[in-house]
């Protein structure tokens, strides 16, 4: 049986499903895209900034974040540095107000991958169901041997390809959607590490500044 007849054989609820299946497949692309781009760069990226800022270079540092805004911790941290004279609790602030302000960004199309893999068996059993519905519905009661009976059977084993697609699109999505909570897991505790180690070295500065200030 080829890709047409199965189709054909798994009823209407195969048009749902390849919608499915196209759009998970698009959205899998442009977070595999996403998720590349920030594991390729931003830890290097992060840790030359914390190098300059530690050097006292804040110039450099924030030409660094300037030239790197697609990546989140890059965003996160040039909205805290631009704060002008914040002391240590209001850059903390500006820290977590903006990591909030990423993590849509980061879990982006995760509600629609959770959809899909609820909905996809679901409709793979209704078409199942329509399926056995249609077989025994042309079932003659007073003649069941033979040619009917034989039509019946291959009808059930028809209608299960619904099933089987159904099953296929949710266990498929329910794969890269796992790998990509895992990646934004991984993400939210770098955000946490990284942060963390500004915030200290940014109290560390403001406290010598403060020191100075005090001694003139």
């Amino acid at each position: 049986m080829n890709i047409t007849n199965l189709f054909t054989a798994g009823g209407i609820v195969m048009i749902p499903l390849l919608f499915f299946s196209m759009l998970v497949v698009a959205l899998i692309i442009e977070r595999i895209r996403f998720w590349v781009r920030i594991n390729s760069r931003q830890s290097r990226v992060v840790q030359e900034v914390l190098k300059l800022y530690r050097r006292d270079n804040v110039v450099g540092a924030l030409d660094k974040l300037k030239q790197n805004t697609d990546l989140p911790l890059a965003r996160i941290f040039l909205a805290a540095l631009e704060l002008e004279e914040a002391n240590p609790e209001e850059f903390r602030l500006a820290l977590e107000s903006e990591a909030q302000a990423e993590i849509p960004l980061l879990k982006r199309f995760q509600n629609i991958f959770d959809t899909v893999i609820s909905l996809s068996p679901l409709l793979g059993l209704l078409g199942t169901v329509l399926g056995l519905i249609a077989s025994f519905a042309s079932l003659n009661l007073g003649s069941v041997g033979g040619t009917q009976a034989t039509n019946v059977t291959g009808g059930i084993s028809q209608a299960l390809v619904s099933t089987a697609a159904g099953l296929i699109v949710a266990i498929f999505t329910l794969l890269f959607a796992n790998t990509f909570r895992g990646l934004y897991q991984r993400q939210i505790a770098l955000i946490q590490e990284y942060g963390g180690q500004l915030e200290l070295l940014y109290r560390r500065h403001y406290e010598r500044g403060n020191s100075l200030k005090v001694r003139s």
